[in-house]
């Protein structure tokens, strides 16, 4: 089993730093940085949205506070779209029939 890649800040702002120079082709640098050209892309695409102090926060792992919440987040998503099925079926079923009920004016059944 491959042991996951873990950067520094610090490398991660230094390979972003040298892909924005650009004194490399980006495919010879991610080579040199032994890092995927995606990966790079990524990082600076972090760092324009967050800049350079908190682009990068943590060790990457979420905490066990923020996992729960994520956990509890999905149950709450999926028992809001439980809801609304369940609030679409009772409209559907408290509609009153017109047509092939036995009481309805339109039945198309023959009276004796």
């Amino acid at each position: 089993m491959v042991k996951r890649q873990q950067f520094t800040a610090e490398f991660k702002l230094e390979a972003v730093r040298q892909m924005r120079v650009g004194s490399k082709p980006i495919a010879q640098l991610s080579r040199e940085l032994g890092i995927p050209r995606n990966r790079l892309y990524k990082w600076n695409q972090a760092v324009q949205t967050h800049g350079e102090q908190a682009a990068f926060p943590g060790s990457g792992r979420r905490s066990l506070e923020q996992a729960e919440l994520m956990r509890l987040r999905g149950a709450l998503a999926r028992a809001e779209q439980e809801l609304e099925i369940l609030k679409k079926a009772e409209a559907y079923f408290a509609e009153t029939p017109t047509r092939g009920t036995p009481g309805s004016k339109r039945s198309k059944r023959p009276t004796r």
